[in-house]
């Protein structure tokens, strides 16, 4: 596995090695050893998937604390464009997001931690999408911000006037009208 890392401090981009033959292809997707030993100790105790058509955008979500989550995820059918914004109170980063296309072609994964929203907006006809969490879904520390924000300068590949959004993501409030429950100098990480 190869880390790339990104111009925010701990969000990285995984690049497995993908062995290919006249049969197809596999590759480790997920190796904790590995994991934490490159990246961070993470401990991910649950998995989610969605399937969405082109033009769907999801986010840009996050769980308050203590319930808050990194998140791992992947683009195993179709294209997304995947998106992580600081949102840590004090952050030299604050506001600033990390952007990668996630394909089933190139197999690359996207590290999301504690403290920044995430988000994706469908570029192809149909994806499927899949995430490992490090921690529980807890509904009542569901959180957002407006992945309609231009202030975030965020270049959605695709016009977000005409995105299909849910009635949830619509009421997210811009970054400028956001109080953050993270603090950069808290560790998000210690029990």
């Amino acid at each position: 596995m190869e880390v790339i890392k990104t111009d925010i401090e701990g969000v990285v981009i995984l690049k497995p090695r993908v062995f290919t033959d006249a049969r197809g292809y596999f590759f480790e997707s997920y190796s904790k050893r590995e994991f934490d030993e490159q990246v961070r100790r993470v401990d991910f105790v649950q998995d989610n998937e969605s399937c969405s058509t082109r033009g769907v955008m999801r986010g840009l979500h996050f769980q308050r604390p203590p319930f808050t989550q990194s998140k791992l995820v992947r683009c195993v059918k179709g294209s997304v464009l995947d998106v992580a914004v600081d949102i840590r109170k004090g952050s030299p980063t604050y506001g600033k997001h990390v952007a990668v296309e996630l394909t089933e072609e190139n197999h690359l994964q996207f590290f999301v931690p504690r403290g920044f929203a995430h988000g994706f907006a469908v570029l192809s006809d149909v994806a499927v999408f899949q995430y490992k969490c490090d921690n529980f879904y807890h509904p009542e520390s569901d959180g957002g911000i407006s992945i309609l924000d231009s202030s975030l300068s965020i270049d959605w590949r695709l016009d977000p006037l005409q995105a299909i959004l849910s009635e949830k993501d619509l009421k997210h409030a811009s970054l400028k009208d956001f109080d953050s429950p993270f603090d950069y100098n808290v560790d998000l990480y210690a029990e």
